[in-house]
């Protein structure tokens, strides 16, 4: 006699919960960063630490790095709505997220930074790749669940 089959991706509840909360939290926070860069760019550069270290305020710049946050937000919040389009959604996103992360770290190996920004720019721009790689781990292990029940 065989165990019941749980559907894909509903044996762990608490784990999809935590993700779909964490989704959501990097896409809130990603609509919020891009709207603040699109809105106010001057306001932005000032009020984000490390940022006047790292070059002089360009309006342009920012406000097209904002659209990209924009679209990290939706892909984030999409993802944790639509289950299909998840690791799609959530892979591309964090992808990007990690190439930014690393080029922090690369800034501080070429000597342009000091190992100090590392830790000051943790909390914006590693940690929520290091978050998005875990949601994108999971939404793979569940559409592969969803595929072999």
């Amino acid at each position: 006699m065989t165990a019941p089959a749980i559907p894909a991706g509903e044996d762990m509840p608490a784990l999809r919960q935590l993700c779909i909360f964490l989704a959501v939290l990097l896409g809130a926070g990603g609509l919020a960063n891009g709207a603040y860069m699109l809105v106010s760019p001057v306001g932005w550069y000032f009020a984000v630490p490390g940022v006047t270290t790292t070059g002089p305020f360009n309006q342009h710049f920012i406000r097209d790095i904002g659209i990209i946050f924009l679209f990290l937000g939706a892909a984030f919040l999409i993802g944790a709505a639509r289950r299909e389009t998840r690791l799609v959604l959530w892979g591309g996103a964090t992808l990007w997220l990690a190439c930014h992360a690393l080029f922090h770290i690369w800034e501080v190996a070429a000597g342009i930074c000091g190992p100090s920004a590392l830790l000051r720019d943790f909390p914006a721009v590693s940690l929520p790749s290091l978050i998005g790689a875990g949601l994108t781990l999971f939404a793979l292990r569940d559409r592969r669940a969803a595929r072999n029940p």
